[in-house]
């Protein structure tokens, strides 16, 4: 298991929300440069980058991210208002990693479907695109987590993985932004449920013990935010683990 530190952007600058709600907002004396700069001289190569605003469908924000992510050499996992194929395959092609559907998978039943068919074979799909679940006491949450879908969420994955995408970014809400604990039981439903998806864990990563605690349930990654910022974890702790750990991200 690796770790991926994350990055989230509220009108272009780099804050955490409380569970999601936009009203509990915690900005930090710092821009995005500043942070990529900082990750990557401390020998992490590998971001989670969140647009708020465009995951609530405020697009004022992108064009500032994608000039920043053109620049940076390190690999970046985008998420945040990707509403089309169009611009899932804009983020691919200006050298995104990985890109983070979330919205449009769950409200258009065909997005999946289509972008599977047009982007990537079945294997191709399952690395350069994650599907995110936002789950609140097991309901499926999108629009920056604003509204609820009658989804079930494995029947969700269920569907996914039919339509070749095993990678799935799952945030337990309940946990998100407290510095509480990770969500495990959470982690642990799904990976029952599906025991070959490549799951990586968001929200609530407190400490190092979280993150043990989530390697044990052999989770692929985990996203870890306010931790860093807090000084609950270090950029050094994060470089050495990911070494330790071995893994070819």
């Amino acid at each position: 298991m690796y770790i991926i530190p994350a990055i989230d952007i509220l009108n272009k600058k780099v804050v955490r929300l409380r569970e999601g709600d936009y009203e509990q907002v915690t900005q930090y004396d710092v821009t995005l440069e500043e942070m990529i700069e900082k990750y990557q001289s401390h020998g992490t190569d590998f971001i989670h980058i969140i647009d708020l605003n465009g995951a609530k469908n405020d697009f004022s924000n992108q064009q500032y991210l994608f000039d920043v992510i053109r620049k940076t050499d390190m690999k970046v996992q985008y998420g945040g208002g990707i509403r089309s194929i169009d611009k899932v395959k804009e983020l691919i092609d200006s050298g995104v990693h990985r890109v983070i559907v979330g919205t449009q998978a769950i409200t258009n039943p065909t997005f999946l479907e289509q972008l599977g068919k047009e982007l990537c074979g079945k294997d191709k799909c399952s690395h350069q695109v994650i599907v995110a679940i936002d789950v609140l006491d097991e309901v499926i949450k999108y629009s920056g987590w604003m509204e609820s879908s009658p989804i079930k969420l494995m029947d969700y994955v269920d569907k996914c993985l039919q339509l070749g995408f095993f990678r799935f970014l799952c945030t337990d809400i309940n946990k998100d932004g407290k510095l509480g604990g990770a969500g495990i039981e959470l982690y642990q439903k799904l990976l029952d449920h599906s025991p070959f998806i490549k799951l990586i864990a968001s929200g609530g990563v407190s400490s190092m013990k979280d993150i043990e605690q989530l390697s044990k349930i052999k989770v692929e990654a985990c996203v870890v935010g306010k931790a860093i910022y807090e000084g609950h974890i270090s950029i050094d702790e994060i470089k050495n683990w990911n070494l330790e750990s071995l893994i070819s991200i």
